[in-house]
């Protein structure tokens, strides 16, 4: 496999940028939402996860209920999966709540080609079937290959295909932030 080493470019967002967005993201799916007693978000693994989290939390200060959260494991479901030359990570897909004739809200970190998505789809389609699935990233980066797009964007931006947008998170990464990365 041939790896290129990533560098840095910039910081698209700091920690006060990204938490004012995950904010507005919150309230955006509080209006899109019919009963804000079923709201069932499904972060997709590994940062969908923790945005959900934090997405959770800034719903939960707003309702006076509990947020149905919910982990997607999409490495079975790729179609670029013999093309990715390792074998994946399975943690599996944990959703404990049924589905059927709810909304989820399915969230990700960056949206790029559409195909993260197309697989998580078919993830929750193999759990029940949701009224509706709306897509929640918190960076939109265009180069679509599918007719895929998001029904809440964090921030939308224009790159180069050489250009890696990279979502971090404290949990893992130490700092909440987006940077913008150049391959080498």
């Amino acid at each position: 496999m041939n790896s290129k080493k990533l560098v840095e470019k910039y910081k698209l967002m700091d920690e006060i940028a990204f938490f004012r967005t995950i904010r507005r993201m919150a309230l955006e799916i509080l209006e899109h939402s019919e009963n804000s007693s079923d709201i069932i978000l499904a972060g997709i693994r590994t940062r969908g996860v923790y945005l959900a989290q934090y997405l959770k939390r800034e719903i939960e200060k707003e309702i006076s209920t509990k947020v149905i959260i919910g982990e997607v494991d999409i490495s079975f479901y790729r179609d670029d999966l013999s093309l990715l030359g390792e074998s994946p990570v399975v943690k599996g897909t944990k959703l404990d709540v049924d589905i059927d004739k709810k909304i989820v809200f399915l969230v990700d970190d960056v949206l790029y080609t559409g195909r993260t998505v197309r697989a998580a789809i078919d993830v929750l389609l193999d759990f029940g079937r949701p009224k509706a699935i709306k897509l929640v990233v918190l960076i939109d980066r265009g180069w679509r290959e599918l007719p895929i797009y998001a029904d809440i964007v964090g921030k939308k931006i224009t790159t180069t295909h050489d250009e890696i947008v990279k979502v971090k998170v404290k949990d893992i990464d130490n700092e909440d932030a987006v940077y913008i990365a150049q391959k080498l």
